[in-house]
């Protein structure tokens, strides 16, 4: 349920965003925070994975990041450096989207 949480929360994103360029992304604090909702789901889905599967969870070696990446997006959100949050979108994301969707076939 977990693994199926942030490929659909990743999947929200890619369609959210579109062709969007990063100064498009900038400007637009709508879809910045439909984003951003969407980073915090994949965090909260993983962190909630890591805790109860701890196996599954060592075979994904970004976790431990995309969870503390969560908690600057929820407890930090006064200093969240936009261009940052675009490098994760557009590097990241789609490799943690490819190492999950094997994952996600196993279940």
């Amino acid at each position: 349920m977990y693994i199926w949480d942030v490929l659909e929360a990743a999947d929200l994103v890619d369609e959210f965003l579109g062709a969007s360029s990063l100064e498009e992304y900038l400007a637009d604090t709508f879809l910045r925070s439909a984003v951003e909702r969407q980073l915090q789901i994949v965090g909260e889905a993983l962190a909630q994975l890591s805790r109860r599967d701890p196996d599954t969870t060592k075979s994904i070696p970004e976790v431990p990041r995309v969870v503390a990446f969560r908690n600057i997006l929820v407890h930090g959100y006064a200093d969240i450096d936009n261009e940052l949050v675009w490098g994760i979108l557009k590097t990241s994301l789609p490799t943690l989207k490819d190492r999950l969707r094997p994952l996600l076939e196993e279940c």
